[in-house]
């Protein structure tokens, strides 16, 4: 069971969506439960459709896919920690205004042993430094009660991306890293530069890009 959390626009759903079809693809039984009942717009919960074409479950708000912006969380969440097989992925949203809904499952966060995954980018508002992006990591600790276990870099300019970028990148999120007393547990790339940074980055994860504007989103029917 994985916990993300981030600052808004840090690339979280983003990660959250690659890392459900990544196990999916790999035979895990995958439940993705959208925990954002802050920011209607970028959430896990607007693939649904490309989940279930993939075998993915996922539990989401009840007002998820409405133009209801209610933060309303449904009791099937609950069912998770039931669960004696597979994988469940938490996307939750941004800050500490989303980490307050984690708070109501923190003891059964840590009975089974979840990680808490704190995703960064240092080229979003806020996060631009190790310390900022330290701040809102203390933040969401204290509001979820659920200790990070782990930095995930998701530094990133969208679809305007360089290989250097990321590599400029490194030193923050390696700063961070020693800043907060975390494992850098992966950098993530877009799938199109993983080869030319592969052999220069230790901890690489190429992912596609599925979260944006819909004009720009990758086609949902890959």
């Amino acid at each position: 069971m994985t916990v993300i959390t981030g600052h808004y626009g840090s690339g979280k759903t983003n990660f959250a969506v690659n890392m459900a079809l990544q196990l999916a693809q790999a035979g895990q039984q995958v439940t993705v439960v959208d925990l954002d009942i802050v920011n209607p717009y970028f959430r896990t919960s607007d693939f649904r459709d490309l989940f279930f074409k993939k075998g993915v479950d996922i539990i989401a708000p009840m007002y998820a896919g409405t133009n209801l912006d209610i933060p309303a969380i449904t009791a099937e969440v609950q069912s998770v920690f039931a669960k004696k097989e597979g994988y469940t992925i938490f996307d939750v949203g941004g800050d500490d205004a989303g980490a307050a809904a984690l708070g109501r499952y923190r003891q059964e966060f840590l009975n089974c042993g979840a990680a808490h995954w704190y995703v960064c980018n240092c080229y979003r508002y806020l996060t631009r430094q190790p310390e900022e992006a330290l701040a809102v990591l203390r933040e969401i600790e204290a509001t979820s009660r659920l200790p990070a276990t782990g930095i995930i870099n998701a530094s990133n300019l969208s679809y305007d991306t360089t290989a250097e970028d990321i590599l400029n990148a490194q030193p923050f999120a390696e700063q961070l890293a020693q800043l907060s007393q975390l494992p850098l547990v992966t950098t993530l790339v877009e799938r199109a530069l993983y080869p030319q940074l592969s052999a220069l980055i230790e901890r690489i994860t190429p992912v596609d890009i599925y979260v944006g504007p819909v004009w720009q989103r990758r086609d949902m029917e890959e």
